[in-house]
């Protein structure tokens, strides 16, 4: 079974932040599959079930303590890092893109560092979704803010794109999905 962790943090007010770009994939992928969230406490985190190959998971730990929840999901559920897809933004990228890549390093995202310090392992893949880089200002407060108008369409067809991420990986497997979304 796949785990498909969304990074963001809790709370109305971050809803629509750039910071939770895997929140939002992962609540468009339930939207269109019909799915529920679920708060587990035990898990600090909401989870979706999707069929019996995926698990959808939204820590609520706040971003910068994700991979408490993340271990706490993975212990409960036995599976390995390399079952485990963390989607989150990236600054590095551009709006409209995404990579999906095997494994890496945290590249300045406190959210994928806490992962790999709780898991103690960077051998899990990662679909990155670019939010580009401010033209002034902090990236701290970047990333806290919300899409405005014309980046909110962008990011309504790569939420579609992305769930059609997630649906290719359990049926086509991660290299081939890879291929087809870094090409």
């Amino acid at each position: 079974m796949w785990i498909y962790c969304g990074l963001g943090n809790p709370g109305k007010e971050y809803e629509k932040t750039r910071h939770n770009f895997g929140f939002l994939v992962l609540s468009h992928f339930a939207k269109k599959h019909n799915l529920t969230f679920k708060f587990d406490s035990s898990l600090e985190s909401e989870i979706a079930k999707y069929r019996d190959k995926a698990l959808l998971v939204r820590p609520l730990t706040f971003m910068n303590l994700s991979g408490r929840a993340v271990k706490k999901v993975m212990q409960r559920y036995g599976e390995l890092p390399q079952n485990l897809l963390v989607i989150y933004d990236d600054l590095d990228l551009p709006l409209g893109k995404m990579k999906l890549l095997p494994k890496g390093g945290a590249g300045g995202h406190k959210g994928v560092l806490s992962i790999i310090e709780n898991l103690q392992s960077s051998d899990f893949p990662r679909l990155k979704l670019g939010i580009g880089k401010p033209e002034k200002g902090l990236a701290k407060d970047y990333v806290l803010s919300t899409f405005n108008e014309k980046e909110w369409q962008i990011v309504q067809e790569i939420l579609e794109k992305a769930s059609l991420v997630l649906e290719d990986i359990l049926y086509l497997g991660l290299l081939k999905t890879m291929t087809k979304v870094n090409s």
